[in-house]
């Protein structure tokens, strides 16, 4: 019998809502749900291959250890218990901080891991924590928390009602938005030009979204920063500068003055790459907009000067009056309020109250920066990592100098995974624990819905029944967290709290923390709780918590989400400063101390060398960084793992369309194809990110035959950003050659490389 079933899409930060057509366990088709409130009926080709996720032979579906004869099945309690042990023994045995705990990108789109995660780094008690932040959008969580007190309270460019939106370093086409969730954004791009409105791009590559936008301009790979100081600079010599409403809440307006007004376009042009009249042009026209928002993503925050870039692209946002107004930048009203929560429980953001052992890098929200991570593993002494666990992640992929976090991993003591795969790096691990797939869970976004374009709500359930045998993330992290309480109790009474910590969660459950989260969030009815946990803390929440579960309800809760399997729609974003605000002065800051210096430190910018190439990285709608290689239906087709270069470029160095090309950099050297093309700025060449998947021992099949390299092998892990330590992964130097040298040929050029690269 065909069944269909209403779901979300948990494979990018868009939300997609999905139809599942199945019989049984056999799904049928996946298709754009047409009635969901939010992405209205859009899909892109990853939410199609949710199946092959699903069914895929290379999934793992029950723990296995690893021994001399290769992989062997083990029982779930073998496996935690064995996992717990072995973590507690390194820790007595080495100190607490000789275990690192990482988290991957797929981990934020698990809600259950999320509920999980806090009482198992405190289990841990470690200093040594990692995640994908540091390769991706700490600039943005440093900008937030600096600017408005809270690190995920992000400015959301309200795209369906701005009359002018500035993209640097984004592309929404391809990636469907990030840290601005937003389903069908090209229909919604359609949308703002159709209303006389204006897209403009700022990109080294003439992008998907840049072929579709109202004016592109080519810039020189880390020179965001630079752009954008001239920008303000021009607003204020010009007189240009209107915060508008928010004007009486800012503080240090005359300081990003005279820290800006030596940044004249004259000064940038030559290294941006950007001509002095188009800059002041660009500053014209965000002020002169009614309403504009300006937007920076991954290739302008994993750039050399990412802090700074991050925080002016807020400054501007603030400056020119569109912050926290319609078409301009907006927070979110999330129904569940992980912003207001997250304040509660002390997760509001921190930076620099301590240092990492080996480079002394600072430590942003308890997690110092992954470039740090392999040297702590292979740097000898006190508080040496001598175990690692690592949830949903591939950091030997997706982080610098993979080749030299290889070598780290393959001499710890001990290392569990909490993964689907047999991957780069899960198979370095003694112990792997698959959690159920994306279909055998419910779906809830805590985050990406507190960064949607809209206000909006959806829980669905799983479409598939938890195979027996199996556990949830959410069961798992518990089950570590209540063995490694037990094996470091003390005391009778340490027994008896552990004991009831396990009662309460075992009965509360994942969509017991959902359900609670919807009632003390602004749309539910537990305003009263909420005051009186701000007044008393968190010590009474789970009495607070029973109280307001089983008491009457008139407002959201997880009934109301599962009675409207296609969300709800809880309106546009809302105009909510001050009261919105974290500040404990309840003020904006426009130049924090740390943005002071950094930018009094900044050198000036240096025109590009004759021959220098700079590689930056490639998004492509149909892969997800270094976790989507083993579904056919993504990867099918031309290989995408090629690097892209100018002709200019190719015929300077002797290379043709489709010849193999060397890059090598500080940590060492790849080769694969060339694809050269007009649609990339001259002296940068592009390579996408997350593919190479031969390393022996990887099990993915699929991902193994699709080929590719990991341009990661060529970047340093000691190449960082000067405030954060955090990676640098866009325009890195390297050198290129053909790697068989002849006579210089004519190249042979794409010129619709953009539309190819859909």
């Amino acid at each position: 019998m065909k069944t269909t079933h209403y779901h979300t899409c948990n494979l990018c930060e868009a939300m997609c809502g999905i139809e599942i057509e199945h019989r049984g366990d056999e799904i049928l088709a996946i298709r754009g749900d047409k009635e969901d409130q939010f992405s209205r009926g859009h899909v892109c080709p990853k939410a199609v291959a949710l199946q092959d996720l699903h069914n895929d032979p290379d999934r793992l579906r029950h723990p296995v250890k690893r021994t001399v004869d290769g992989w062997v099945p083990i029982s779930w309690e073998q496996a935690l218990d064995e996992t717990a042990q072995r973590l507690h023994e390194v820790q007595e045995r080495h100190g607490r901080n000789a275990v690192a705990l990482y988290l991957g990108n797929p981990t934020a789109h698990n809600h259950g891991a999320l509920f999980s995660l806090l009482p198992l780094t405190k289990a841990l008690h470690t200093r040594q924590r990692y995640s994908a932040t540091s390769v991706d959008q700490l600039p943005h969580q440093l900008a937030a928390w600096q600017l408005f007190g809270n690190q995920i309270m992000f400015p959301i460019p309200d795209i369906d009602h701005t009359d002018y939106f500035m993209v640097i370093g984004g592309n929404p086409l391809a990636s469907n938005g990030s840290i601005m969730s937003v389903p069908d954004v090209k229909n919604r791009l359609k949308d703002l030009t159709k209303r006389g409105g204006k897209l403009v791009v700022i990109d080294p590559r003439r992008t998907e979204t840049a072929a579709v936008a109202s004016e592109h301009h080519f810039i020189r790979p880390g020179a965001d920063v630079y752009l954008l100081l001239a920008i303000i600079q021009v607003l204020y010599k010009e007189l240009l500068v209107a915060p508008g409403k928010l004007d009486a809440l800012l503080d240090g307006k005359s300081d990003l003055q005279k820290l800006t007004e030596n940044w004249t376009p004259e000064k940038v042009s030559e290294a941006v790459g950007i001509s002095p009249e188009a800059i002041r042009k660009l500053a014209r026209d965000i002020a002169s907009a009614p309403r504009a928002a300006i937007y920076g993503r991954v290739g302008m925050t994993t750039s050399p000067h990412s802090t700074l870039s991050a925080w002016l692209v807020y400054v501007l946002n603030i400056i020119t009056g569109n912050l926290d107004r319609e078409g301009g930048v907006m927070f979110t009203k999330p129904a569940f309020d992980v912003i207001a929560l997250g304040a509660l429980g002390g997760e509001a953001g921190s930076f620099d109250r301590y240092r990492s052992r080996v480079h002394g890098y600072p430590e942003f929200s308890g997690e110092f920066p992954v470039t740090t991570l392999a040297d702590e593993m292979l740097t000898p002494g006190q508080g040496q990592v001598k175990a690692f666990i690592s949830h949903a992640g591939n950091p030997v992929l997706s982080c610098p100098d993979g080749n030299k976090l290889d070598s780290a991993l393959e001499g710890l003591d001990f290392m569990v995974s909490i993964d689907l795969y047999i991957n780069e790096t899960t198979r370095h691990a003694n112990i792997i624990l698959p959690p159920t797939g994306q279909l055998e869970h419910g779906q809830f976004d805590p985050i990406f819905q507190a960064m949607a374009v809209r206000n909006v709500v959806k829980y669905t359930e799983a479409p598939f029944e938890k195979p027996e045998g199996s556990m949830h993330d959410w069961e798992i992290l518990q089950g570590l967290t209540s063995r490694l309480n037990r094996l470091k109790a003390k005391t009778v009474r340490d027994r008896m709290q552990i004991a009831a910590t396990d009662r309460f969660m075992h009965k509360l459950k994942d969509t017991g923390i959902i359900d609670l989260g919807l009632r003390l969030g602004p749309y539910g009815s537990g305003g009263k709780v909420m005051e009186s946990l701000k007044r008393e803390g968190l010590h009474n929440l789970p009495k607070l918590a029973w109280q307001l579960l089983r008491g009457k309800h008139k407002g959201l809760s997880l009934q109301s989400l599962k009675d409207n399997p296609h969300g709800i729609d809880l309106g546009p974003l809302q105009p909510a400063l001050p009261e919105r605000l974290f500040t404990r002065d309840q003020r904006i800051n426009l130049v924090p101390a740390l943005y002071f210096r950094a930018l009094q430190g900044l050198p000036v910018p240096k025109p590009a060398k004759p021959d220098e190439m700079l590689m930056i990285g490639r998004r492509h709608i149909r892969s997800n960084n270094s976790w989507m290689h083993n579904s056919q239906r993504l990867v099918k087709g031309k290989g995408r793992c090629n690097a892209m270069l100018h002709p200019q470029d190719a015929e300077r160095l002797g290379i043709a369309e489709g010849d193999d090309v060397i890059l090598k950099g500080e940590a060492g050297s790849i080769t694969l194809p060339a694809w050269v093309s007009d649609d990339i700025m001259p002296g940068v060449i592009s390579v996408p990110h997350g593919w190479g998947h031969d390393r022996q021992g990887v099990q993915l099949e699929v991902a193994r035959r699709a080929g590719g390299v990991s341009f990661n092998d060529v970047i340093s892990n000691n190449r960082v950003e000067a405030v954060t330590a955090m990676a640098q992964i866009n325009g890195v130097p390297v050198n290129v050659e053909a790697a068989n040298k002849k006579a210089k040929p004519k190249p042979r050029t794409r010129k619709k490389a953009a539309a190819a690269d859909v």
